[in-house]
């Protein structure tokens, strides 16, 4: 059986360096600035000939339950809670702090055995911090550099010594096959099948979606909402969520990986290096996901901001769905649902037919409604049309709308395929690509969403001209 992780400490001690350094890739924020984590993160991490799984968590603080160091708090005592053993950390650099006292108490209280690590080891000055974390009575301190990777071997012997050496090394045993190869088990996204050769659409392969916004839109309480479970830090302050985090969830038998992002303001708004760090993980979030979810603020719709990020998801090829939050904060919503769907086949002609549901995070209304939505234009993501239909269609289009005349030559436009999905791509091929005027483009676009049922989603057409076998041959001279 696989162990958990658990790595605490007051802010600006390391945690998240030490969390990436294990989890081996760089998924945590990390900056100079204290308490840059808020919510817990969990991934699978190796240390050496160990696998377990490791939890980053947001720094202790000792405040009121109330506010927002008070919600970060509970957050870390429930991943106390969820963990096998706990990394305690303490600045070897900056020695013991009133704080270290007080959460050394709490971790000791809780009663898991307890790793005691003294980070930034390599700094000059850090053996007075080193000795001083013995006053913690929390045993022997493994001297680390999280940052450069020095200590690692001693951190590996400690866990041994914690958790003994049969649960310690029990996992690979059985992760591994009787070919010693690696067990089946893959993260999600780690190694993505080519979608070309899925004919049908599989209703239970993992999905993947990301839930984006402005500031305070409710990104986090949605996502809690659904999972039923207050995983994610939310409260009434814009911008509590900095890292892009991921929440595995179960929805009617099938396997769903939730990813929260940070609120996406204005990019002349945004000056702060940590909030540009924020913004970029939130953009590999959309770049990751399947299906975005644009989470609006039913109150206030529709900012430029909104659309400029509905923009960016439709360049992306993601396939977007629109959240309206803060439902049960509409006074008159059968007006105000007619108005916002107005709006937005107005707004966003890019993806005509877009799903736009209703919801509200606080009280639990619509959000059936929004994974129905969710599941419905991800099969549109994925779908596919015959290269028959496709021509088919085709005659009709140039018997009713035959392509317009560009500098006194007819253009011809010869056959359609679908060459990718996710999103729908179409070549066309035709004599003159670079002639034909945009215009008739979204033209074609807009016919095929609405001939073949692809509502809400990127469509790409590209034009192509068909090689000539002749070209580049002299011509013959009698």
């Amino acid at each position: 059986m696989s162990f958990k992780v658990a790595i605490i400490g007051r802010p600006n001690v390391g945690k998240s360096t030490l969390f990436n350094r294990l989890a081996g890739r760089r998924l945590a924020l990390v900056d100079d600035t204290p308490g840059v984590t808020r919510d817990r993160r969990v991934h699978p991490a190796k240390l050496y000939d160990l696998a377990f799984d490791v939890i980053d968590t947001a720094g202790f603080e000792d405040a009121p339950a109330a506010s927002l160091p008070g919600r970060m708090r509970a957050q870390t005592e429930i991943a106390i809670d969820e963990a096998d053993l706990i990394f305690f950390l303490v600045d070897a650099k900056a020695g013991l702090m009133p704080d270290d006292r007080t959460f050394a108490e709490v971790v000791r209280r809780s009663g898991k055995p307890v790793v005691l690590v003294a980070n930034k080891a390599e700094a000059r000055g850090s053996q007075g911090g080193f000795l001083e974390a013995w006053e913690l009575g929390l045993g022997e301190p493994v001297p680390i550099s999280a940052e450069h990777g020095q200590g690692l071997p001693d951190l590996r012997d400690a866990v041994i010594e914690a958790l003994g050496e049969a649960r310690a090394l029990g996992e690979d045993e059985e992760a591994e096959g009787e070919d010693g190869s690696a067990g089946s088990e893959v993260l999600i996204g780690e190694d993505i099948a080519d979608p070309d050769a899925e004919p049908a659409y599989d209703e239970t392969k993992p999905l993947r979606i990301a839930m984006v916004g402005r500031p305070n839109a409710g990104k986090s309480t949605l996502i809690n909402a659904l999972i039923g479970e207050e995983r994610l830090l939310t409260g009434p302050e814009a911008g509590i969520t900095r890292d892009s985090i991921s929440v595995d969830w179960d929805w009617k038998g099938r396997r769903i990986k939730l990813f929260d992002t940070a609120g996406m303001r204005r990019k002349a708004k945004v000056q702060e290096k940590l909030e540009k760090l924020s913004v970029a993980d939130g953009l590999r979030a959309i770049r990751f996901a399947e299906i975005v979810v644009i989470v609006l603020d039913a109150t206030i719709p529709f900012e430029k901001q909104d659309l400029q990020i509905a923009d960016l998801i439709v360049r992306e090829g993601r396939a977007p769905v629109i959240a309206f939050n803060k439902w049960d904060m509409i006074d008159e919503p059968q007006r105000v649902l007619a108005e916002l769907r107005e709006k937005t086949e107005r707004l966003l002609p890019q993806v005509r037919g877009i799903q736009a549901v209703p919801v509200s995070a606080e009280t639990g209304r619509g959000l059936d409604r929004l994974m129905d939505a969710v599941v419905r234009t991800h099969r549109i993501w994925n779908s596919r049309v015959s290269t028959g239909k496709l021509n088919r269609w085709l005659e009709g289009i140039l018997a009713h709308h035959p392509p317009p005349a560009v500098a006194g030559r007819r253009l011809k436009i010869k056959y359609v395929t679908q060459a990718k999905t996710r999103p729908p791509g179409f070549v066309v091929s035709c004599s003159r690509p670079d002639a034909v005027p945009q215009s008739y483009v979204r033209y074609l676009t807009n016919s095929l969403r609405e001939a073949f049922d692809m509502p809400g989603v990127p469509i790409r057409i590209a034009l192509r001209t068909s090689d000539n076998p002749f070209a580049g041959r002299a011509k013959k001279r009698n």
